[in-house]
């Protein structure tokens, strides 16, 4: 599919690897790849011209990439540090050979605060990346702990959001809630795509909220894919048993969602729950994404063509809003 000048894209949950990575934190990821998953590998590793020539074949314009989870989260925090460092200068390469193709979310030492602070903003400052990505609890430990505070304010400081990407569950939380009379392989599934990393997700989201992230900083921005992380689902029930008379925040929870939260498709081709999102949050909010590469960009950008929605609304979800947030 040529890409259209009619309708520019840009999808922001689009993963890459590098081969340290992936024989170091990130080895899990080859140890459970299943037969014939070498090549969903090498799609990570590649950002040069295989990545382009699929980007054209989908219509994609640009990705916004971020290092596959999980990430440096659940690193020690030396760990934490070098791997940060190492993959932002790796990603800096790849942008600054396609600029106009590829651009960047920075990957954070989370386990060290001040530093993850001060890598957001050489990341922003000195490589043009547009935010960063925190992939769920820092071993067990959540952004609503003023502990981590000194990211958030720093990303508010800079006007880029934080993407908050799924991670599973803390090892306690699966043992109690994902497995059970069914097999190992069913539990995997359950505590990671099948429901336990949007849930975890949506719970991360929701602490955010609850222990007044957003008060003390309410111009910070978070962006959370798969449609909402069910978050959209639940709105109307938050906002009706967790009045501001309860929570003693300044807004209603819906207030946040909608204000202080942004979501993207990111493999979630499902026209009913995007429905759903649209009506509890509206299409200022909603950014396209594929999840690339364990996802199809072109079944994305098919399902985008597909919304019954405006030409213009299209234009905001494809790129208009992406545009605005992360000031491309």
């Amino acid at each position: 599919m040529d890409r259209s000048p009619e309708l520019r894209t840009i999808t922001l949950e689009e993963h890459f690897a590098t081969r340290a990575y992936l024989d170091g934190a990130g080895r899990r990821l080859t140890e459970q790849a299943r037969p014939g998953q070498g090549e969903l590998l090498e799609r990570l590793l590649d950002v040069g011209e295989g990545r382009i020539a699929e980007m054209d074949a989908a219509g994609i314009d640009v990705q916004v990439l971020s290092l596959t989870a999980p990430g440096t989260e659940q690193l020690d925090a030396a760990e934490a540090v070098a791997l940060a460092h190492a993959s932002n200068e790796a990603l800096r390469e790849a942008v600054r050979h396609y600029p106009d193709r590829l651009a960047g979310f920075a990957v954070l030492p989370m386990a060290r605060p001040e530093q993850a602070a001060d890598e957001l903003e050489r990341a922003i400052r000195g490589y043009g990346f547009k935010g960063a990505v925190v992939n769920g609890h820092v071993r067990g430990r959540y952004l609503d702990d003023p502990y981590f505070w000194p990211v958030l304010e720093r990303a508010e400081g800079l006007r880029v959001p934080i993407y908050l990407h799924p991670t599973p569950p803390p090892q306690a939380v699966i043992e109690a809630h994902f497995t059970g009379n069914f097999s190992p392989e069913v539990s995997g599934v359950f505590a990671s795509a099948g429901w336990g990393w949007h849930i975890e997700t949506a719970l991360h989201a929701l602490r955010l909220i609850l222990g007044g992230a957003f008060d003390r900083y309410p111009g910070l921005q978070i962006i959370v894919g798969h449609l909402g992380e069910t978050l959209p689902f639940m709105l109307p029930r938050l906002d009706r048993t967790m009045p501001p008379a309860l929570t003693k925040l300044d807004r209603p929870i819906g207030s946040y969602l909608r204000e202080n939260f942004n979501y993207t498709f990111s493999g979630f081709n499902f026209p009913p729950t995007y429905l759903d999102l649209m009506l509890e949050v509206g299409i200022d909010r909603i950014m396209f994404s594929a999840d690339y590469p364990f996802a199809s960009m072109a079944e994305a950008r098919q399902f985008l063509m597909q919304l019954p929605v405006s030409p213009a609304d299209r234009a905001r979800i494809a790129h208009g809003n992406a545009e605005r947030l992360l000031r491309m």
